[in-house]
């Protein structure tokens, strides 16, 4: 039986059991606070793209370069770690640079439709993250093995369906379910109720795997895996409280 999984397909147990040789051998172990460390360096990278990228929108950039860059770029370097984790000091950082080029060209266009909402969206994101800390500190909920299952079948069921949607835009012109996802409907906003919840619920899955990777001894540079980890879990949960702010404002 697996030691523990999480719906987060970059912290999954095979990440550190087949790491675990390396960090006994060398004796740089991973730790909770460098993992926490190298999240607080991936925030200001991050912020720092952010920043230019919402200003390169309001002096009349266009966005959707951008907006691709950090999506495609992204997830180009997201599938690099997952196989070079040992890349890691130099894959997350750029990563988190590219991610803020698509948060912030986002947000820009939020705000622009919505004054303050961006702003929003971060302090409930801090607020949810905080709240979601101190759950699983506390054991207020206790990550078992069958919340782990069920965590995991709808995260990747609303990864296929949000799939789905993409493709049959890009395709089509028309997303599937766009009523359910982008209207301001009572079942819309529900979906989005739904989704931000388990998007939080994933931090508990990724709380509990930076856990483990410590007790398992990881290498060090698993600490800015773990990290880049985190920011994937952080920056969904707050693009989904973006979305659902907006719907209720425009409700």
């Amino acid at each position: 039986m697996a030691l523990f999984n999480s719906s987060n397909p970059t912290l999954q147990e095979k990440t550190f059991r087949d790491t675990q040789i390396e960090g006994v051998s060398t004796g740089d172990e991973m730790s909770a606070n460098g993992t926490l460390n190298k999240l607080g360096i991936l925030f200001l990278l991050m912020g720092a793209s952010t920043l230019f990228s919402w200003n390169q929108v309001y002096q009349g950039s266009n966005p959707v370069p951008m907006m691709m860059i950090g999506v495609f770029g992204g997830l180009g370097l997201a599938i690099v770690l997952m196989i070079k984790k040992q890349w890691a000091h130099i894959i997350a950082p750029a990563y988190a640079v590219l991610e803020g080029l698509f948060v912030g060209s986002i947000s820009a266009l939020f705000n622009m439709q919505l004054k303050g909402l961006p702003m929003q969206a971060v302090a409930l994101t801090l607020l949810v993250v905080l709240v979601m800390f101190l759950i699983y500190r506390y054991k207020i909920i206790k990550v078992t093995g069958r919340f782990r299952q069920v965590i995991t079948i709808a995260t990747v069921a609303i990864a296929v369906f949000y799939l789905i949607q993409w493709l049959t835009y890009s395709f089509g012109g028309s997303a599937i379910g766009a009523s359910i996802t982008n209207s301001t409907t009572p079942l819309s906003i529900g979906f989005s109720i739904v989704v931000t919840a388990l998007a939080a619920f994933n931090l508990l899955l990724d709380f509990d795997t930076v856990e483990k990777g410590v007790e398992m001894r990881a290498p060090k540079y698993m600490e800015w895996y773990c990290a880049f980890g985190l920011l994937v879990t952080i920056v969904w949960l707050y693009l989904e409280i973006l979305r659902l702010l907006s719907k209720l404002q425009r409700n």
